[in-house]
């Protein structure tokens, strides 16, 4: 992969490649499956972004489990629209399961508070949430993050299910936007 690319009018440089990625994931799918073995799980991915993490994630859980997926937007371009939209409802069955969210990246939290509300009427035994990419400088909610494959910056990013106006999802490598 190019270590810098242009997408629409902004360029980007690699900020994590593709095999940190795969490491971070394998760790986290390492902890789930001692956490998590013998629970009646069910995990929730997050659309668009985090279809790329839950199809890596998945392939390395060896234990039963039900996977189903929710999409939700809060993004515009660069930056947080700070309003969420419920696009596609969620319809399995999850009272007294163990739900585990699957995001992309966590923020400032507000999908995370927004989709936690909704779950808790469907009454499930545990909801714990799990995430590639963490901001901590970002993140404004009390929410406990189960799950964290890697920590970073308060930076605009794509590539591996991360889009920049619907652009960029495909990429295998994470990038950073360049800062002009």
């Amino acid at each position: 992969m190019p270590k810098r690319i242009k997408v629409l009018d902004k360029e980007f440089e690699v900020s994590i490649p593709g095999k940190e990625i795969q490491k971070a994931i394998a760790i986290v799918a390492d902890k789930m499956n001692k956490d998590l073995a013998g629970k009646k799980v069910i995990f929730l991915g997050i659309l668009n972004g985090a279809f790329m993490f839950a199809g890596d994630l998945f392939k390395k859980i060896n234990f039963p489990c039900q996977v189903t997926f929710l999409k939700l937007a809060s993004y515009q371009g660069t930056s947080s629209t700070g309003k969420l939209k419920s696009l596609i409802g969620l319809n399995e069955d999850l009272e007294g399961k163990t739900v585990v969210v699957l995001e992309d990246i966590v923020d400032s939290g507000l999908t995370l508070e927004h989709i936690i509300k909704q779950l808790k009427g469907y009454e499930p035994e545990d909801i714990k949430i799990a995430t590639l990419l963490f901001k901590p400088e970002a993140y404004k909610k009390d929410i406990k993050i189960d799950y964290i494959g890697i920590e970073i910056p308060n930076d605009f990013i794509i590539g591996y299910g991360l889009d920049y106006n619907g652009y960029a999802r495909n990429l295998e490598d994470i990038y950073t936007l360049v800062k002009s």
